[in-house]
């Protein structure tokens, strides 16, 4: 079961020049709005990435606007546990689980799961996070998760499994976030 003090979101390569050739975009953008929303009123704390941010853009607006307060971590890799910024930053944080959403799953969040399971890490995938191109390369991603020891997750699902209970202070403003 994840928990609030061990949790770390890593959100991977919401770029503008990427991200309008993704499978269903338009949900894929609304979950990682949410699943970012969700984590800073939970005290989750977020570290994103830029695959080469010269050649692939930026990160989209939407996104980068609710992550000003921190930097985005640029990376020629795609494994984010290749880059030394971004494994200084995680490991700073302290957090054992962490939760995955990004493009393209089969290549930056398949390799840096793999990774991050190799270094002991618990890794949660958001299914309603991640995307490919195709949705063949997405289940392929997926699948090879798995396999590495990762699972699968939804934003709901998390975010209600951080929460615990409807008693929480914090249960309202998650409900307001997802519907």
């Amino acid at each position: 079961m994840l928990k609030r003090e061990e949790t770390a979101l890593v959100m991977i390569d919401f770029q503008e020049k990427l991200f309008p050739v993704m499978q269903d975009k338009e949900m894929l953008l609304k979950n990682a709005l949410n699943i970012i929303q969700g984590a800073r009123a939970l005290g989750i704390p977020v570290l994103w990435t830029e695959q080469n941010p010269k050649g692939m853009g930026a990160t989209l607006p939407e996104i980068a606007d609710l992550l000003q307060d921190t930097d985005p971590i640029s990376k020629m890799s795609f494994s984010c546990c290749k880059d030394d910024l971004f494994m200084q930053r995680l490991k700073a944080l302290n957090r054992r689980q962490i939760l995955i959403g990004g493009i393209e799953t089969h290549i930056c969040v398949y390799q840096t799961t793999a990774d991050l399971v190799k270094e002991g890490y618990d890794v949660e995938i958001l299914a309603d996070v991640v995307s490919s191109r195709t949705r063949e390369n997405r289940q392929i991603g997926l699948q090879k998760t798995k396999d590495k020891g990762a699972s699968a997750t939804s934003v709901e699902t998390a975010l209600f499994e951080l929460l615990k209970t409807a008693e929480s202070e914090d249960f309202r403003p998650i409900l307001k976030i997802i519907k």
